[in-house]
C-alpha cells in the first residue's frame, strides 16, 4: 500500500526526480534546440537541488558559528553546487552560441529541419 508519510519525509527528493524527468522530456520531445537546451537546465537545476537537499539537516545550522551544542548543515555540497553552476552556465552559453551558428547557417534551430536540409545538401 502506498503510504502518504513515507512520500511526506521524501517531498524534496520525490520533487527534484520530478524535475529531472520533466527536463528529460522536454529533452526527447522537442525538436526545437532552444527547447532541448532548456530541458538541459531543467535537469542541471534538479541536479543542484538534489545534492542540496542531500546536505540539509533538519534542525542545523551553518557551520560558521563554532558552537558544539548544536547539529551543523554540511557546507560541502553547496560549495560544490557553486562549481556545477558556473560550468552549467558555461555550458549552456556555448550551445546558444552553437544554435546561433546554425540558425545563421541553415535558416531554422528545429533538428528535424537541419537534418533533412543536410540530407538534401548531399
Amino acid at each position: 500500500m502506498f503510504d502518504l508519510v513515507k512520500l511526506g519525509d521524501n517531498a524534496f527528493y520525490s520533487m527534484t526526480i520530478i524535475l529531472f524527468l520533466t527536463g528529460f522530456w522536454i529533452m526527447l520531445s522537442h525538436s526545437n534546440l532552444i527547447k532541448k537546451i532548456i530541458g538541459m537546465n531543467i535537469m542541471e537545476s534538479a541536479i543542484f537541488l538534489f545534492f542540496v537537499v542531500i546536505g540539509y539537516i533538519s534542525g542545523g545550522t551553518a557551520s560558521i558559528l563554532g558552537r558544539d551544542d548544536v547539529r551543523y548543515i554540511n557546507p560541502l555540497p553547496s560549495a560544490l553546487i557553486l562549481t556545477g553552476i558556473v560550468v552549467s552556465v558555461s555550458v549552456t552559453a556555448f550551445a546558444l552560441a552553437l544554435v546561433v551558428k546554425l540558425y545563421q547557417h541553415y535558416g531554422t534551430v528545429d533538428v528535424e529541419e537541419i537534418a533533412r536540409i543536410r540530407r538534401n545538401e548531399e
